[in-house]
């Protein structure tokens, strides 16, 4: 077992200019994104079971399973060890999926690994309901987009940025911008599906650190009331 601190609560600005750690082509279960078998033994150790994020994923660039290009370095290396490379870094990073993205099993290691690692972004086509829900409760940010050809314009080099989220509301639509290595901007719209309590869960970092949070204001109530 590995103890852990609590996920860092949101810093209030919008996420600019973040490196695409991977764009997943078609079908990405949450198998793919955390693999089982002999990496169940690892469950209960979140740095050791990263080791397998994403290692199932097709690389829409390359059609590589597993591996992609470090945005850091330019190396190409398996995602596991861009995650660990850009996390080291103090890089945050999104991901792009294609429809139905985190399908398969209710498995929360798929949402908790890339939010140890540093993820912030999820943007795909679409998303299996259960696991959108894990990654809101892991304090990261799923959306998908409005216009789905949306998707193919964002290239290996890209960078994202995710504006007005001081703003976020349930309901309203995100702007999002897609930055070019030569300097061009491709903008496009983003929707959440965030109700007020979940937004409560983004903003505290996590679902846990909001309960923790609620917790902590009861008794200071009741210390004030006594």
């Amino acid at each position: 077992m590995q103890l852990l601190a609590p996920f860092a609560a949101w810093d209030g600005r919008d996420y600019v200019d973040l490196p695409v750690l991977a764009k997943a082509r078609g079908k990405c279960t949450t198998d793919q994104i955390s693999a089982a078998g002999k990496w169940l033994n690892y469950r209960g150790h979140l740095e050791l079971i990263s080791d397998n994020l994403f290692l199932g994923v097709v690389n829409s660039f390359s059609g590589v399973t597993g591996e992609g290009k470090d945005p850091l370095d330019g190396t190409v290396d398996s995602y596991p060890s861009i995650a660990r490379h850009l996390s080291e870094a103090g890089v945050g990073w999104c991901v792009v999926g294609d429809a139905n993205y985190g399908e398969g099993s209710s498995r929360e290691h798929a949402a908790m690994e890339p939010r140890y690692r540093g993820g912030l972004v999820v943007i795909a086509r679409s998303f299996a309901r259960i696991h959108e829900t894990n990654l809101k409760k892991q304090g990261l940010l799923p959306l998908t987009f409005v216009d789905s050809s949306n998707y193919d314009d964002i290239g290996e080099d890209d960078r994202i940025s995710v504006l007005g989220l001081a703003a976020l509301t349930p309901g309203d639509d995100l702007r999002c911008r897609i930055t070019k290595s030569d300097g061009r901007r491709v903008e496009f719209l983003a929707r959440h599906t965030f109700s007020e309590e979940q937004l409560v869960w983004f903003v505290a970092g996590s679902a846990l650190n909001a309960i923790r949070d609620e917790k902590l204001r009861g008794r200071r109530d009741v210390t004030t009331r006594s």
